[in-house]
């Protein structure tokens, strides 16, 4: 059996990671009140900016081993993951998701969600929207003490192949603690029982996409932007959960 090596985390680590976590899950909280239509993405990268500083953490996209052209990825309808935010205002309407990893004292947190701008969300849309987030926590349900990740892709899979959603096969989650990706990859498909054995104490974020179209992908000329080849919309939730002897412990969450 392959077993994912334990990050045999400090208590000071686990501490500075609940603390990144928490002013994660607050920003989010706030940054859904400044999307609007005619706000761009540059002005919410700014806005971010000031606000990881003045709550005491670090834009971990900004490190230079990242070298992201902004703090916080910003994907705009048919946009998957890791789009540059640009001068470009939003539209009523655009289904955008907003992907941030930042840090405490060295220790990361990573989530992301997905919104509608200033329309109620309905129709497929809000099919694609709901469903993807309930595939996070199907997920996240999946863990009692430790885990195989294809027990986790496997709940999410389930959950978006009743929708009929497509299920993005060349993006994954990932361990997460000292470093923004370590292993193992969490895939969003899979059958239970497989994979590596994840233990508890290790930290992983489980972040599902999912699309109106098909599963195939391509990135954009900027060798960020991944974008879905068929055109159709899609959708990103992610949470960093702490693996505990029953369950898990979801640290970006208020």
């Amino acid at each position: 059996m392959s077993v994912v090596a334990a990050q045999n985390f400090t208590p000071d680590e686990l501490r500075d990671m609940r603390a990144a976590g928490k002013i994660l899950a607050e920003l989010f909280q706030d940054l859904r009140g400044q999307v609007h239509a005619g706000v761009t993405g540059k002005d919410i990268d700014a806005w971010c900016a000031r606000e990881i500083t003045k709550r005491g953490a670090i834009a971990t996209y900004k490190n230079p081993e990242v070298n992201f052209p902004g703090v916080i990825c910003i994907s705009i309808n048919d946009a998957i993951v890791h789009a540059v935010p640009t001068d470009d205002s939003f539209q009523v309407g655009d289904v955008i998701g907003f992907d941030l990893v930042i840090e405490v004292n060295g220790m990361k947190a990573d989530s992301a969600f997905t919104m509608i701008v200033d329309e109620e969300a309905r129709g497929a849309k809000k099919l694609l929207l709901n469903t993807t987030e309930q595939s996070l926590y199907a997920g996240i349900d999946a863990i009692h003490g430790a885990v195989k990740t294809g027990d986790i892709a496997a709940a999410v899979e389930t959950v978006l192949n009743k929708a009929k959603l497509g299920i993005i096969r060349d993006l994954v989650g990932h361990g997460i603690g000292r470093n923004m990706h370590e292993d193992p990859d969490i895939p969003n498909y899979g059958q239970r029982g497989s994979g590596m054995l994840v233990p508890v104490g290790n930290a992983i974020a489980i972040e599902p996409m999912a699309t109106l179209g098909g599963w195939k992908v391509k990135q954009d000329s900027d060798g960020w932007t991944i974008r879905t080849r068929d055109g159709s919309l899609s959708a990103h939730f992610e949470h960093t959960v702490l693996i505990t002897e029953t369950g898990a412990e979801i640290i970006t969450q208020l």
